[in-house]
């Protein structure tokens, strides 16, 4: 059994950490706020999972140092728009070699990178390097809590690194695929956030299947086309960690994505919505980076796009869908559709 820091304290942080303490793996939590460790360690709850408890022998605390201190795996699950400041003041505490697993979705918007890469590059200030996977795939923490089954990718293009997140984090309630395809992965966790926010947008617009079913499909169509123009697997998007990943999230009243999106449908204002979600959504955050890659590659994403004209500039939810119903008419085959 392997001895686990986990940094982020936030419900799928929890989630997981219940996990693995109950598979019998040492596990230390950190988080940035002091008040919550002491909530955690007098409560042993986390006040969005109703009903998970976590185990007596899991540690919390709001030290860096202990949280990285001989481990043999560090855990980020901080929302993406902290993962540079979280990778900064760990890396004087985060010996050369280490092995990270990433379980936050994210592109950092103006240098475009991955979580990972974000970690690698606040490392490398530090003279140090890291062994680098992404965890990602369709995982709601309100349903890892309950310990239903699961499935998710550990991706690297270092194959035992990979190889050893997966024993780590596979048990009988939680299957682990590897793949080295570790751009596509995140890329996919990334941008199936901003594709959930149409999917609820169109529910709280009154629209039903057809609707979400073609969302799904042409946005994981846009994800799919710019990671191939970035060098990506195409069978990455095909997977878990891109159609399986953005179905749950674009269906799942679990997804705050989702219910952020639904709000909007219903006339909420974006910054309304969040509040009325009451958790980062991470697709809001992922935008600009998204159209950023889209103008870097050449690739044309319009539900991106539409969804930045509704959240960002104030474009009327459903004048964008008659915009986007009524755009030239195309194949569905011919690359670079749209």
């Amino acid at each position: 059994m392997a001895d686990i820091g986990v940094l982020g304290a936030g419900t799928w942080g929890m989630a997981l950490t219940r996990m693995l303490a109950l598979t019998g793996h040492h596990v230390t939590v950190w988080s940035a706020l002091p008040q919550e460790i002491e909530a955690y360690k007098r409560t042993r709850t986390q006040p969005n999972l109703p009903g998970m408890v976590i185990p007596d022998d899991v540690c919390f605390t709001a030290s860096m140092e202990d949280v990285c201190r001989d481990k043999a795996l560090l855990l980020f699950v901080v929302p993406s728009v902290f993962i540079r400041s979280t990778a900064a003041k760990a890396a004087p505490f985060i010996p050369d070699g280490q092995l990270i697993a990433d379980a936050a979705k994210g592109i950092e918007s103006g240098t475009l990178m991955t979580m990972t890469q974000v970690i690698a590059d606040e490392l490398a200030k530090a003279g140090r390097h890291a062994r680098l996977v992404a965890l990602s795939g369709p995982t709601h923490a309100e349903e890892v809590a309950k310990d239903l089954p699961t499935t998710i990718v550990a991706a690297s293009p270092d194959e035992e690194a990979a190889l050893f997140v997966q024993q780590v984090f596979m048990n009988d309630v939680m299957r682990v695929y590897t793949n080295d395809d570790i751009t596509g992965v995140e890329l996919c966790g990334a941008l199936k956030n901003i594709i959930a926010l149409a999917s609820g947008a169109a529910l709280g617009l009154g629209y039903g299947d057809n609707t979400k079913a073609a969302l799904i499909t042409r946005g994981m169509h846009e994800i799919t086309q710019l990671g191939v123009a970035m060098g990506c697997d195409p069978g990455t998007f095909a997977g878990l960690a891109g159609i399986g990943d953005l179905i749950v999230t674009a269906t799942s009243m679990h997804s705050r994505n989702n219910r952020c999106g639904q709000l909007i449908g219903k006339g909420v204002k974006p910054e309304e919505a969040v509040k009325q979600v009451g958790m980062v959504v991470e697709g809001i955050n992922a935008i600009p980076a998204a159209l950023e890659l889209e103008s870097k590659y050449g690739i044309e994403m319009p539900l991106v796009n539409a969804i930045d004209a509704v959240v960002n500039h104030g474009a009327d939810p459903r004048e964008t869908v008659h915009f986007l119903m009524t755009r030239a008419p195309r194949s569905e085959l011919e690359y670079r559709s749209s």
